[in-house]
């Protein structure tokens, strides 16, 4: 992991660092001043890429944070920090975002389960409604962005009660027949993430793998623990337990959205987030007929291996079966 750069640094004699505000393998997040406008605070979000990488696969990512960089500070929604900067200085990446003040969701889920209390459905479905929006927004981009990293912990709630999806470390443009690069090489938190998200940037991710993300964020918010991971869920059937089984005064309406959301195969998930929203607002019923208990998201893709095995077995024994009358 890079050294973290120092209180009082300057960078591009602009940004002076305040302080860390958050770490990962790859790089810090720094509170900064902009001493070129005066009284502004910033986050800068550094990337070093991995220095195993050969030189000109090093420049080639950087080539590929400055064009999804430039996309990023073009966005514009509420939701959505803004991006207003981004540069480099050696092997390292700097992205300039405004800084949200206020407790991410996960400290509010900590500090309810430590009161033995659950986060309020309607104040848990204003949250959605607010990410829900800046989701459809980024996926109705031309091309569509993936986030790829939503969690409790990326939801910040600001002191208006605006909620700002933070880090755009994972984020990826869907750029079509393409092969992308994503800015920080990585596979997102694995409790939030889809089976087709692991394994790098050949895995066939869409924006119903930002889909998954919703509906395993949603579980962990109002039941206070941490959804099983797609892999787990996959080889042993049976881990995860309904939202509704561990907190009671889930609406049976939310319980059915969050585990179609987390639907093991993207193809049995909400197909766009504004049909999951419909949904969860009130606006839908599609998701009655969409959504299967919670036994049937954790064997499904097992459970089509099966029936193949099945159906080719069948066909072998109708063979012999017409071979053995023929001869």
């Amino acid at each position: 992991m890079p050294l973290p750069l120092k209180s009082g640094e300057i960078l591009r004699s602009r940004y002076v660092i305040k302080r860390t505000i958050g770490q990962g393998g790859m790089g810090s997040i720094y509170l900064a001043e902009d001493l070129r406008l005066k009284g502004r605070v910033c986050a800068l979000k550094e990337v070093e890429h991995d220095r195993t990488l050969g030189k000109s696969l090093r420049k080639e990512a950087q080539e590929q944070f400055k064009q999804e960089a430039t996309v990023l500070a073009r966005l514009d929604h509420p939701n959505l920090p803004k991006v207003s900067d981004f540069f480099s200085i050696g092997d390292r990446d700097y992205l300039v975002m405004d800084y949200v003040p206020g407790d991410d969701l996960r400290t509010l889920m900590l500090k309810a389960k430590h009161q033995e209390k659950y986060l309020k459905e309607n104040e848990v479905r204003r949250w959605a409604n607010q990410l829900a929006d800046a989701l459809i927004y980024l996926h109705s981009q031309n091309p569509p962005i993936l986030h790829r990293d939503i969690k409790p912990s990326n939801l910040k709630l600001t002191p208006s009660g605006l909620l700002k999806l933070v880090d755009f470390g994972l984020v990826k443009i869907l750029a079509p027949g393409e092969m992308t690069v994503t800015i920080i090489q990585g596979q997102g938190t694995a409790l939030y993430t889809p089976l087709e998200q692991y394994g790098g940037d050949s895995a066939h991710t869409d924006i119903r793998s930002d889909i998954y993300s919703f509906g395993a964020t949603l579980y962990h918010l109002l039941t206070n623990t941490p959804p099983a991971d797609a892999r787990e869920r996959f080889i042993q059937p049976g881990t995860m337990k309904q939202p509704r089984a561990i907190n009671s005064a889930i609406s049976p309406q939310m319980e059915r959205a969050i585990l179609w959301s987390m639907s093991l195969h993207p193809d049995e998930r909400p197909q766009s987030m504004t049909q999951l929203k419909d949904y969860f607002t009130g606006k839908s019923l599609i998701g009655e007929t969409s959504a299967k208990d919670v036994e049937q998201l954790q064997t499904f893709m097992r459970e089509k291996d099966i029936n193949r095995l099945v159906a080719g077995a069948a066909i072998l024994t109708i063979i012999s079966l017409v071979l053995s009358l023929v001869f």
